[in-house]
C-alpha cells in the first residue's frame, strides 16, 4: 500500500511539475487548483527566512538581531499610548473589563471609527462617492486564486488585496499577481490574530513584517492595513500610523469566512447578507456615500460567492473600485513609480471598456485556463481530469503489483 500512496501523490504532483512555478506569469497560468497549491521554492523567499518570523506564528517579538527594525520600534516606543493588551490572540475578551465610554475606540467594543487621541486620523469604513462599493477582499494571497483573479480581469475589475504576510511568504508569486493585474495591496498583518492582544513590540512586529514581506515580493509597501477581524483601538492605530499605514475597516459584512466554521451561518445567510447590500442601494442608503463590504479570498467557498454576486453588485452600483480609487489616492504605495487612477479615470475607463470586458468573459467560458478568462466553475473538470490521470497511474501500479 506504502508504494501505491506514493504512486498517487507522484501522480497528483505531475501537472505541478510540469508547470513554471518559477515566474508569475506561469504560476498564473495554472488552472488547476490542485496544482496551484502545489509548494514550490521562491530563492529570495528562501534567501531570507531566516530574517522574519516563524510563518504562521505570531509575530510576538522583534526578530534577533534585527537593528533596523529595533530602531523603527524604538524611535515609536516611548510615545505609543499608554493603553494595555487586552484578551487573548484568538480573541477571547471574557475576562477583559472595559468601561462603557469607550476611552479607545476600541472597533471591537462598538465599532468606533473616530480616534479618541488627536493625531490619529479616523478608520476608513465608507467611501466618499456615492453609489459606490470600495471592493476589496482578505486574507490572501490564496494559492488556488488564479480562476477567482482571472474573472476579475475578465471583468477588468480591479479590487484592494488585505493581505497576510505568512502567506505573502507562502505563495509569492500569487501576490506579486496582484500588481500585475493592477490590484491594490494592503496589510493584514503576519499571522492573523486579534490585534488589540498583542503587546506594543508584537504588534509592531505583526505589520513591520508584513511589510518587509510585501516590498521583497512585489517590490512596493503598502500604506493602508485592515485590522483581522477589525479588532483595532487607538494604541495599535498609533503603531500603524508610525508605519505609515491608513487604517481600513467595513461597514457591511458578507459574513462569507463564517460559512462552515460558525454556527448559524449558512450559504443562504451569506446570499442573503449580498441582497440586503443591494436592497440597501435600491433604498438610498448609499445616495450621498457609498460603503465598504467585508468579503474574502479565504477560500474557493468565499471566491466562488464573490464570483456569482459579482454581476449584482455590478448592476446596482454605479462604481465598483478599489479603496484607494475611491478616495482618489494616486499613490498608493511609500514608492513613487507606481499609480493607481483617479476616480473618475477609472470610472471612465470601466465605462469606456464594459462591452469588451463582456466579450472578454464570454470568449473566456469556451477556454479554460486563459490568463483573462477562467472562472472556479471550471476548477472541477481539471480536478477530476487530475484525478483520474492519478487513477490510471494506480490502477497501472496495482496490475505490476499483482
Amino acid at each position: 500500500m506504502s508504494s501505491l500512496r506514493l504512486l498517487f501523490l507522484a501522480a497528483l504532483a505531475v501537472s505541478a511539475t510540469a508547470q513554471n512555478r518559477t515566474t508569475e506569469a506561469g504560476e498564473a497560468s495554472i488552472d488547476d487548483p490542485v496544482a496551484e497549491c502545489v509548494p514550490y521554492n521562491y530563492p529570495p523567499v528562501t534567501a531570507s527566512k531566516t530574517s522574519f518570523p516563524p510563518i504562521w506564528s505570531p509575530a510576538t517579538t522583534i526578530v534577533a538581531g534585527d537593528s533596523a527594525a529595533m530602531a523603527t520600534f524604538s524611535a515609536m516606543s516611548s510615545s505609543i499610548p499608554n493603553i494595555a493588551p487586552r484578551g487573548t490572540l484568538m480573541g477571547n475578551f471574557s475576562n477583559v473589563s472595559y468601561p462603557a465610554t469607550d476611552p479607545d475606540c476600541w472597533w471591537t467594543w462598538d465599532q468606533c471609527t473616530t480616534p479618541k487621541i488627536s493625531g490619529l486620523a479616523n478608520d476608513t469604513a465608507t467611501v466618499p462617492e456615492p453609489r459606490t462599493l470600495g471592493f476589496g477582499f482578505d486574507d490572501g494571497p490564496n494559492c488556488s486564486h488564479n480562476a477567482f483573479y482571472d474573472y476579475l480581469t475578465s471583468q477588468n475589475q480591479k479590487a484592494t488585496m488585505f493581505y497576510i504576510g505568512s502567506n505573502v511568504m507562502d505563495w509569492p508569486l500569487e501576490a506579486q499577481r496582484a500588481i500585475v493585474d493592477g490590484h491594490q495591496i494592503c496589510v493584514h498583518t503576519w499571522s492573523h490574530h486579534y490585534m488589540t492582544s498583542f503587546t506594543n513590540e508584537g504588534a509592531f512586529a505583526e505589520l513591520y513584517y508584513t511589510l518587509q514581506a510585501i516590498k521583497l515580493v512585489t517590490g512596493v509597501t503598502p500604506t493602508c492595513w485592515r485590522p483581522p477581524y477589525g479588532d483595532v483601538d487607538d494604541r495599535i492605530r498609533y503603531i500603524a500610523k508610525q508605519l505609515n499605514l491608513s487604517t481600513i475597516v467595513w461597514k457591511e459584512n458578507s459574513e462569507d469566512w463564517e460559512f462552515g466554521s460558525v454556527a448559524g451561518v449558512t450559504n443562504q445567510t451569506v446570499y442573503d447578507n449580498y441582497a440586503y447590500l443591494v436592497s440597501n442601494l435600491s433604498a438610498g442608503t448609499f445616495n450621498t456615500a457609498g460603503t465598504i463590504m467585508l468579503t474574502h479570498e479565504l477560500n474557493n467557498y468565499t471566491m466562488q460567492t464573490a464570483i456569482d454576486n459579482y454581476p449584482k453588485l455590478r448592476a446596482a452600483f454605479d462604481a465598483l473600485v478599489p479603496i484607494a480609487v475611491a478616495l482618489n489616492i494616486t499613490h498608493p504605495y511609500a514608492e513613487t513609480n507606481y499609480t493607481m487612477p483617479t476616480f473618475q479615470q477609472y470610472v471612465s475607463n470601466a465605462s469606456a471598456s464594459a462591452s469588451a470586458s463582456s466579450a472578454s468573459a464570454a470568449a473566456a467560458s469556451q477556454t479554460p485556463g486563459s490568463r483573462n478568462g477562467g472562472t472556479s466553475s471550471q476548477q472541477p473538470q481539471v480536478t477530476v481530469g487530475l484525478f483520474m490521470f492519478a487513477l490510471t497511474m494506480l490502477a497501472s501500479a496495482s496490475a505490476v503489483l499483482a
